[in-house]
């Protein structure tokens, strides 16, 4: 008989399954109504953000590394729609106007 393995299996396991997920981005994925689309939100912790930088549709300023912020994309669309907002940005959503005002050096992303 051998010995019970208490170890996690590499990443070529393929029984993973949703708290997989939220253990690996730190966070969790809901799905909220906005626009008239069911969109997928996920939750990202900081830690799940180190070395990345993102920015944010809502204010348009950059996200650094490292601190927690909110992915979210159409259910329907793929993973090239998904978009990194600020928490406050995203809870902000509504009350924003639809068009963001950029300076005249900012590139358009």
């Amino acid at each position: 008989m051998s010995p019970r393995r208490n170890r996690p299996q590499g990443s070529g396991s393929s029984g993973r399954n949703g708290d997989d997920d939220r253990s690996r981005y730190g966070g969790w994925q809901s799905t909220e109504s906005w626009q008239g689309e069911d969109w997928s939100v996920r939750h990202v912790a900081g830690a799940g953000a180190e070395g990345k930088t993102y920015r944010c549709p809502g204010c348009d300023q950059m996200i650094p590394s490292g601190v927690p912020h909110v992915v979210a994309w159409p259910q329907h669309a793929g993973v090239d729609d998904r978009r990194h907002w600020h928490k406050a940005c995203w809870n902000a959503k509504d009350r924003r106007t639809s068009r963001v005002q950029r300076s005249r050096n900012t590139p358009r992303h």
